[in-house]
């Protein structure tokens, strides 16, 4: 079992949860001891919910489904200045975390994204990587913001990610948190952070038909995006 932060933990860690049990004891394992978990329950059958809290997280449901809905919820529940993001399927090193959240904590800057790195062969379906070239290919293009990567690892202070009023409860949040904080103003870096294959059965990018939809969420928010 992970140790338990500190009550005056530093960050909190929003995990959009759905039927990931088999993956959830070993991302609440890799947690650095700063860090209090928030695992959002957005309608999972298998036992999740009660699996992260028998590991000490702290659990929050959410029935409406979608990404963004489930960030959304977690990011209400936080009361850490700093709030990090992370998918809870076992595809990052969460040990990594503090690469992401270092630069936001130490005031260098306002939205940090995790550049994802395969760290196996088959981590990343050729489906998903190319998808996720084309669209961050298209930001730089229509928006100028330089990013490669539109993975869900990232760190912003709290109040600042509320400040964005994002709307988009679906696939496509990160890109719309992204866009708003390019529209903002605000300091935006990439950093690299390995990436392994998932546990378990993808819902998302890992599938086609997820990846397809997920397009369809982004390209929909590139194209509202002002020049």
């Amino acid at each position: 079992m992970p140790k338990s932060p500190p009550r005056s933990a530093l960050i909190d860690l929003v995990l959009p949860c759905l039927d990931e049990a088999a993956a959830l004891p070993g991302v609440l394992a890799g947690l650095p001891p700063n860090v209090r978990p928030i695992v959002v329950d957005n309608g999972s059958t298998d036992s999740s919910a009660e699996v992260a809290r028998a590991l000490g997280a702290h659990v929050i449901d959410e029935p409406r489904r979608g990404f963004g809905s489930a960030v959304y919820a977690g990011v209400l529940a936080a009361t850490a200045e700093v709030v990090a993001i992370c998918d809870a399927d076992g595809s990052f090193d969460l040990a990594e975390l503090d690469r992401v959240t270092g630069p936001v904590l130490a005031g260098q800057a306002d939205l940090v994204l995790g550049r994802r790195h395969a760290a196996e062969r088959h981590a990343w379906p050729l489906h998903a990587r190319v998808a996720n070239r084309v669209l961050a290919g298209l930001i730089r293009l229509r928006t100028g913001i330089v990013v490669h990567d539109l993975g869900p690892m990232r760190a912003m202070r709290r109040q600042v990610l509320l400040g964005l009023d994002l709307h988009d409860r679906r696939s496509g949040y990160p890109l719309e948190m992204l866009l708003r904080a390019g529209s903002a103003g605000l300091r935006i870096r990439e950093v690299t952070v390995s990436y392994f294959p998932r546990i378990g059965r993808s819902k998302v990018t890992g599938t086609l038909r997820g990846t397809l939809t997920a397009i369809t969420d982004m390209a929909r928010l590139i194209g509202q995006e002002k020049r």
